[in-house]
C-alpha cells in the first residue's frame, strides 16, 4: 500500500512536458498593437506641426515617445515571444525587419517628422504580412 501511494505522490510531482508555440495559446498576440501605437506616434507629429501652442506641442512630443517606445515593446514581444525559428526559415527577412522597424520606432522618438512615422507603419505592415502568413 505504501508503495502505491509513494508512486502516486510521484506522480503528481513529476512535471510533465508541454509544447507550445508561444508562451500562451495561440491568439493573443497581434501586430495590430504595434500599428495602432505607430499610428499615434505619426499623428502626435502631425498635430505637432498644425500647432503654435508650445504647452500643446510639447504634449505631442511627449506622448509621440511614449508610443514610439510602446511599439518598440510590442515588436519586442512579437520577436521573443512568438516568432520562432521555423518562422526565420520561411521568413528569412524576419530578423532584419523586426530589428529596422524597432530602429525606426527609436527614430520616431527622436523626430517630429511625419514621414517618420509613416515609415514606422510601412515596416509594422511587413511584419504584419509576415505574422498572418504565419497563421494559416
Amino acid at each position: 500500500m505504501l508503495s502505491r501511494l509513494l508512486t502516486a505522490i510521484d506522480s503528481i510531482n513529476t512535471p510533465e512536458t508541454a509544447d507550445a508555440h508561444c508562451d500562451l495559446f495561440c491568439g493573443v498576440y497581434d501586430p495590430a498593437q504595434a500599428r495602432i501605437e505607430a499610428e499615434a506616434v505619426r499623428n502626435c507629429a502631425v498635430k505637432y506641426h498644425e500647432s503654435d501652442d508650445e504647452v500643446f506641442r510639447t504634449r505631442c512630443i511627449m506622448i509621440k515617445e511614449e508610443r514610439a517606445e510602446l511599439v518598440k515593446h510590442h515588436l519586442w514581444v512579437l520577436w521573443t515571444d512568438y516568432f520562432k525559428p521555423p518562422h526565420l526559415e520561411q521568413f528569412p527577412q524576419l530578423h532584419d525587419l523586426i530589428w529596422r522597424a524597432t530602429k525606426k520606432a527609436g527614430d520616431a522618438k527622436k523626430s517630429m517628422d511625419p514621414k517618420v512615422g509613416e515609415e514606422l507603419l510601412e515596416l509594422i505592415e511587413e511584419v504584419s504580412k509576415i505574422f498572418w502568413e504565419t497563421k494559416k
